[in-house]
């Protein structure tokens, strides 16, 4: 049953999915000639309008942004210590760069317009140049109008794998995203409205999995699979139910954890949140099994089908070991850490949650409740942190914090808002060590972290990448309404 909305872009109508094949859920590999030759990567991306099939017939293809004429983009897939050279030519009507989300860079291969580089020119081309330091799934969009140039496609995977991976049958990747698009399938033009930049950022009302709405995922009993989930939704959060089978965490953006099951048993990714999943195929041959998206409460949804073959793989899943390396990260004293305090105001109802938490008010916010709420309505600044918002068209942005250099920080966000912030910290990756006050069970390893309306999250690591590195919301229409700052590491 085609579950593409016809066309209601309320949000009760974002569900998804249509008919498509299983193979449809299956990324290519970007094939580079002599992979075993030598350690540099070179790869060429083009970004450009092009025609991709987000949903079956009878609605034709929709115009979208590719990277070499493809949403998502081609995955490029190399090894850990590998140097990866990518010559990205811009074939929009507009400037461009690309950052690559997750992946320790050096500060000028970071893909921030105005920040770290200039940005590529209509016509232009720039080569990014880094080492493979981390092993795991990260990914690779623009930084420039990323509200509009990823929301129109402009993403793919970057997978880093490990000198000597996990044993498992298949290695998939699922690139989730959803769409705004009309009744005839185009994308919906309404970009960075002042409704979803003061609500909660751009929800679509179509979920494709690589750049499809497949129906089904072949699947056989006695199956192992690794599962790279990756998040590219401007905003939409995703709050996977395997349906009876007990996926198992064994990596976040990228980093390894202690394998876990998802706590109350569903994945919750945040925009630009990845997870690893080692998921054992236990159903009966010839069954189908949904994976449901249940993040939104009385809006839940059938995402795509585990389709069991008829003849089983084997009787059941092998016991073999989960568990990944770990990564070069330094590890942070928290006895002797710096604490940083940085609270997050704004939006739609910001006043009201701020007022309750006691936490400082934004400077966008001035003559009371109700006229804060006109003011910011009819201003592009809705968000702010520490009470800034940032102005990311004037390209002058000073550091709201500066952080020594191979210290060890702590960082307390405080979200004194209505609205879910997937907070990404640029170059680094951080220990997600309390969520209000009490530690976190497995102190995972994260770049992007969701913190909930009015809940305190404490992050620590070691500032060893030096560089004005950008700290900001993923929910890009925030992003865009002023959650931005830079973190000067010097």
């Amino acid at each position: 049953m085609s579950r593409f909305p016809m066309p209601a872009l309320t949000r009760r109508a974002f569900v998804a999915s249509a008919a498509a094949g299983a193979a449809s859920v299956m990324l290519p590999l970007l094939q580079q000639p002599g992979a075993n030759a030598a350690a540099v990567r070179e790869v060429r991306l083009r970004a450009a309008p092009g025609r991709v099939p987000l949903v079956p017939e009878p609605y034709g293809v929709t115009p979208a942004w590719c990277y070499n004429g493809a949403v998502p983009g081609p995955e490029i897939r190399v090894r850990q210590g590998d140097r990866l050279r990518v010559e990205v030519e811009n074939g929009l009507a507009e400037e461009t760069t690309v950052h690559w989300h997750g992946v320790r860079v050096p500060n000028a291969m970071d893909g921030v317009p105005h920040l770290t580089q200039a940005p590529i020119g209509v016509g232009e081309r720039f080569v990014y140049e880094f080492d493979a330091v981390d092993a795991g799934t990260f990914w690779y969009h623009p930084h420039q109008r990323s509200f509009e140039q990823v929301g129109r496609g402009l993403y793919g995977p970057l997978i880093i794998e490990e000198h000597e991976p996990v044993r498992v049958d298949r290695d998939v990747i699922w690139v989730l995203d959803d769409w705004r698009l009309t009744k005839s399938a185009q994308i919906s033009d309404d970009f960075g409205n002042m409704h979803d930049v003061h609500h909660n950022g751009r929800v679509g009302n179509t979920v494709t999995i690589n750049g499809r709405t497949p129906d089904s995922f072949a699947v056989s009993k006695g199956e192992r699979i690794r599962l790279r989930l990756v998040n590219a939704a401007n905003a939409r959060i995703f709050g996977l139910d395997f349906a009876g089978h007990k996926p198992i965490v064994v990596a976040l953006d990228g980093q390894p954890v202690t394998p876990h099951a998802p706590d109350g048993g569903q994945v919750v990714l945040g925009p630009a949140m990845r997870a690893d999943l080692i998921v054992d195929m236990t159903g009966e041959p010839g069954s189908r099994a949904s994976v449901v998206d249940r993040f939104y409460e009385g809006l839940e949804y059938r995402l795509v089908d585990l389709a069991y073959a008829n003849a089983p793989l084997r009787e059941r899943a092998p016991d073999w070991p989960i568990t990944l390396p770990d990564n070069p990260l330094p590890e942070p004293e928290l006895e002797n850490a710096s604490r940083n305090e940085v609270v997050f105001n704004g939006g739609m109802m910001g006043e009201m949650i701020a007022a309750e938490m006691g936490a400082k008010i934004g400077p966008g916010a001035p003559g009371g409740m109700m006229g804060g709420m006109h003011s910011m309505m009819s201003s592009s600044s809705a968000w702010f942190i520490n009470g800034v918002a940032a102005d990311a068209g004037s390209h002058v942005m000073k550091p709201m914090l500066t952080l020594a250099r191979d210290k060890s920080h702590v960082i307390a966000m405080t979200n004194a808002t209505a609205w879910h912030h997937p907070m990404h910290l640029h170059g680094h990756s951080f220990r997600v060590i309390s969520r209000n006050g009490q530690p976190t069970p497995h102190r995972e390893c994260q770049d992007t972290v969701l913190v909930s309306p009015r809940e305190k999250v404490e992050i620590a690591f070691v500032a060893d990448n030096p560089g004005d590195w950008m700290f900001h919301c993923h929910v890009l229409e925030h992003q865009a309404g002023g959650m931005m700052g830079i973190i000067r590491v010097a």
